[in-house]
């Protein structure tokens, strides 16, 4: 990478980039949401528990790639980092193309995974640019102006995918219910495939063109190494391994369970309105009722941190406030359950944001190392849902109670790092 130091203020260029690319992170991402009913219906599957695979391609990816994504990155550097991943992107976006002409479920999968390892690239290199870009205390303020756009971006695609995807959605499923396995039963599922190709050849045209744009535009490179080492304390300079910063780990499950939670709100909330017998407008939108909610958290947390509450206080209260309206949403029923789901995007808007610059806090030349670590972290949105479905479809648990037992314990935890988890390991002064 080159040898500049960050810059005393946020540069408006690189920042516009960032706030674009986290629009693509989001739009790909929250697009499960409008998936999971999609497939199910499509691809023929037969339980919830299937179409959550979705979920599992779509954020183990970050658990295998984002290590070496911090390599990739060291050799290539990041602006080139970022367009080989919107160039995954990409590829992803094209291969789901064939796999809905031939409903072919299995490399379905393979595409998303393929556009998640995109993303992962991507991820690890913004999350540490937005976090030394400027005073690590103000660091949750400027995820939160990136997660404006990608949570924006969320709140767009259930609209944009739900309308094309989920048109008419209860009438074809009959249909295909009362239909016989047979050629009328076939050609109707391969219509619903061809819903797939409009939107994922846009997404193709639109990444590729910000690649491009990305690739023209100069954008002034960030030294992570030198940056921190200018700040390295002799205490740090001590410590010749990653494992000697224990708080980064815990951070890093941190991130486990408030990703965990997130998707959990976001994109489970369809089948959890549908589970209560809900209209059909609440089963297609759902994840942009959730993720408004996250909109308005985020607004908050630019205009509270660090001015009038620290991150740590504020990941406490959002907690707290978690815990409190999912208790709320399993123990009521119809739309005020469904209303309280929602509700908890305000409550995790602030995780993330807060999370990620404490895991990363004070970790000096091991900057790049640990932000990778906790990339890796993203996989709880792959392990949680799968969780929740197997308590609800395997061990045939009411799906509020199912709900309730996978969010209270990341709730805890994410309370616990918030409290202590952040320090330890690490220096009083």
């Amino acid at each position: 990478m080159n040898n500049i130091e960050a810059p005393k203020k946020t540069a408006f260029v690189p920042m516009l980039i960032c706030c674009a690319l986290f629009f693509i992170l989001g739009y790909i991402t929250w697009a499960n949401g409008a998936l999971i009913p999609f497939v199910r219906l499509a691809f023929n599957l037969e339980t919830d528990l299937q179409a959550f695979f979705i979920l599992f391609a779509s954020y183990i990816a970050y658990f295998f790639l984002a290590l070496p994504s911090s390599w990739i990155l060291d050799k290539i550097g990041f602006k080139n980092g970022i367009v080989s991943s919107l160039l995954l992107i990409v590829a992803g976006a094209l291969i789901i193309l064939p796999a809905a002409s031939q409903l072919n479920y299995s490399l379905f999968l393979i595409a998303i995974f393929i556009q998640a390892s995109g993303m992962a690239l991507l991820q690890t290199a913004i999350n540490p640019y937005l976090s030394i870009i400027g005073p690590i205390e103000s660091a949750a303020q400027r995820i939160s102006i990136v997660g404006i756009f990608n949570k924006g971006a969320g709140i767009i695609v259930p609209i944009v995918l739900g309308s094309i995807l989920l048109k008419d959605y209860d009438s074809i499923a009959g249909k295909i219910q009362a239909l016989q396995v047979g050629p009328e039963h076939d050609t109707l599922l391969t219509e619903l495939g061809a819903r797939l190709h409009g939107p994922y050849i846009g997404v193709a045209i639109g990444v590729a063109i910000l690649a491009v744009i990305v690739f023209v535009v100069k954008m002034p490179d960030v030294d992570v190494n030198k940056e921190e080492a200018v700040e390295e304390s002799a205490t740090i300079k001590r410590k010749n391994s990653i494992f000697n910063f224990p708080h980064l780990f815990l951070g890093a499950f941190a991130i486990f369970f408030c990703v965990a939670v997130e998707v959990m709100a976001g994109d489970i909330i369809g089948t959890y309105g549908h589970l209560l017998s809900l209209p059909p407008f609440f089963v297609k939108y759902g994840t942009a009722f959730t993720l408004g909610c996250m909109l308005l958290g985020y607004f908050i947390g630019i205009a509270t941190i660090p001015r009038f509450i620290s991150q740590q206080s504020a990941l406490r209260l959002c907690t707290i406030v978690g815990i409190a309206f999912t208790t709320i949403s399993v123990f009521t029923s119809g739309m005020t359950s469904y209303i309280f789901v929602a509700l908890l995007g305000v409550a995790n808007a602030l995780m993330w944001p807060a999370v990620f610059p404490l895991g990363i806090k004070g970790l000096g030349r091991f900057t790049k190392v640990g932000s990778g670590i906790m990339i890796m972290g993203i996989a709880g949105g792959a392990i949680w849902p799968l969780f929740y479905g197997y308590l609800k479809d395997t061990l045939d648990i009411d799906f509020q109670h199912a709900f309730l037992y996978a969010m209270i314990p990341a709730y805890l935890y994410i309370l616990y790092f918030a409290s202590y988890g952040h320090r330890v390991g690490q220096s009083k002064s």
